[in-house]
């Protein structure tokens, strides 16, 4: 039977981009960060931002600042992973980080690093703009446009739960531990049974880090 492929998105749902972002506006812009607000819409109108005053700030977040080198994870994601993938899932990264121009290098080597630093596990990873075109069994996206363009093109997209999406129709996953239950039964109707550690048996997100220690 082909793997269960799960493309996961990394923005707002791997890595804190909002808290990440927030904190290059503010200290740009040279006010407080809780004079932006977290809860903000897809296009930041909440803070004021124009298209052209998120272009330019998110090249200097990425450029300059290396905010996706030094964002944040959410919590429980690199285990919950991990998880999935010992349990037979093929994990895909799906993300839309080449939007801003001249910055490319940056973004895909310090994405990498991050992923690593982050213990993050996936299998391949894949900078893309029309995500419903990457084929997968299932989608765990934020983004409210590539949810809908998903489910149009017929995929299964779990909605990871943003204030930002809150209008669009579930399932929705409101953390990691809520998607990890929705992929396991999806990947469980796939392929008639899911292999999952024992409790107590977790090898753990840092094995690598361990295995590299162990052989040097």
């Amino acid at each position: 039977m082909p793997a269960f492929v799960l493309a996961v998105d990394l923005d707002g749902v791997c890595g804190k981009h909002t808290e990440a972002f927030r904190r290059v506006v503010a200290s740009e812009r040279g006010v407080p960060e809780e004079s932006l607000p977290l809860v903000r819409g897809w296009n930041f109108t909440e803070w004021d931002l124009t298209d052209g005053e998120f272009e330019k700030l998110h090249h200097i977040a990425v450029v300059d600042y290396r905010m996706f080198r030094n964002m944040e994870p959410m919590e429980g994601c690199s285990e919950a992973l991990w998880r999935l993938s010992d349990a037979g899932v093929w994990i895909r990264v799906l993300t839309h980080r080449l939007y801003v121009s001249w910055g490319h290098r940056v973004t895909v080597s310090d994405t990498v690093e991050w992923l690593d630093r982050q213990r993050i596990p996936y299998r391949d990873i894949c900078f893309v703009a029309d995500k419903a075109m990457v084929n997968a069994d299932a989608y765990i996206e934020d983004a409210p446009h590539h949810i809908i363009d998903i489910r149009k093109a017929g995929g299964h997209a779990i909605t990871f739960d943003q204030p930002y999406n809150a209008d669009v129709d579930g399932p929705r996953a409101h953390d990691w531990a809520e998607a990890e239950e929705m992929v396991v039964q999806l990947l469980a109707q796939h392929s008639g049974a899911v292999s999952r550690p024992l409790p107590g048996m977790d090898a753990g997100s840092d094995r690598l880090e361990r295995r590299t220690r162990d052989t040097a």
